[in-house]
């Protein structure tokens, strides 16, 4: 019988640990903690799949951890754990089961959460932009909107959900944050399937055919490709996460996008230059199935972050863009 976790020595500071580290920011995360020095990781996550080996199997860690045994783990080793990202998560947009998302979105989420309020250890978990639902409601990150908030698919509700369920805690973790992730891209993405953002699909179907296919818009408010997110880098999801952790601001749920919504178009023809090709994109019409789900726009309200004092510039889609392809998809390289 395999072993439940692996433990090597490296005792010189307080453990932090990283859950989904197997996933795509997960895995970021934990890269830019060793880059900053910081072995004392734990790793968690289901490391049964294959196509996820490369995300985890080169970092530095001092424990891997599976996810299915981390609370009895976790019971025993609380002594040594200084922070806890809880990054791991269901994040299927096109899973319907009910069941999937409340099991490792929300129930587990709650056990985390009681585990780090039982034993006084700060917190920060992933939300998600998609709690936003077609944004009836607009995109800032205020306590009181979040009961009203309607997500248009069970991920969505998932992660609305468990905000709900935060907001209403008397007994809290020592320090807790809850972040939006907008529209995250970058390396280490690339056992994501249909999930992976539209830079990873656009390069891929770049580089078989010469070009790409993007949806049409179907609102007359709208231009074909004109549809706008909230794209934001993964190195600058991690350099918040990081600072959180550093600084310990104010309890609570905050957005991270970059505040600045940009089109599709302007995101794959970033590709193209990047790739140093001529333009060729088309449009197809948006699948009916998802067509009255379909958000046509997405923004992050920063000014919560920018006011607890986070001041760092987000890197510019362009810029990042080109650093995604070229070092990394280009090259097959990971983070």
């Amino acid at each position: 019988m395999p072993a439940l976790y692996h433990v090597s020595k490296n005792d010189r500071m307080s453990k932090i640990i990283v859950t989904g580290a197997a996933g795509f920011i997960g895995s970021c995360l934990t890269a830019k903690l060793n880059r900053k020095g910081i072995d004392n990781v734990v790793i968690v996550d289901d490391f049964s799949r294959k196509e996820k080996e490369k995300n985890w199997t080169e970092k530095r860690f001092c424990e891997r951890v599976e996810r299915d045994v981390f609370f009895r783990w976790f019971d025993v080793h609380y002594q040594e754990v200084g922070f806890v990202f809880h990054l791991g998560a269901r994040t299927d947009t096109t899973e319907f089961d009910k069941t999937v998302f409340d099991r490792l979105n929300v129930t587990f989420s709650q056990k985390m959460w009681n585990a780090c309020a039982k034993y006084a250890i700060p917190l920060i978990y992933a939300s998600s932009a998609a709690t936003y639902g077609l944004g009836e409601y607009g995109y800032d990150d205020r306590h009181d909107i979040v009961e009203k908030l309607q997500p248009l698919n069970p991920y969505g509700v998932s992660k609305n959900d468990f905000d709900k369920w935060a907001l209403q805690q008397t007994v809290a973790p020592s320090a807790w944050y809850g972040f939006k992730f907008f529209n995250v891209y970058g390396p280490n993405e690339f056992h994501k399937g249909r999930m992976a953002s539209v830079v990873f699909h656009a390069f891929n179907q770049i580089s078989k055919t010469g070009k790409m296919a993007l949806f049409q818009s179907h609102r007359a408010d709208f231009e074909d490709g004109m549809q706008l997110r909230d794209f934001i880098y993964v190195k600058d999801v991690v350099n918040v996460l990081l600072w959180t952790m550093e600084h310990l601001p104010e309890n609570g749920i905050y957005n991270l996008g970059t505040g600045q919504a940009r089109p599709f178009l302007a995101l794959v023809k970033a590709v193209f230059n990047a790739m140093k090709l001529p333009e060729n994109i088309s449009f197809i019409p948006t699948p009916e199935d998802i067509r009255d789900k379909y958000q046509y726009f997405t923004e992050a309200n920063m000014k919560k972050l920018c006011q607890v004092g986070y001041d760092k510039p987000f890197a510019s889609l362009e810029m990042a863009v080109s650093e995604y392809v070229t070092e990394y998809l280009a090259e097959g390289k990971y983070f």
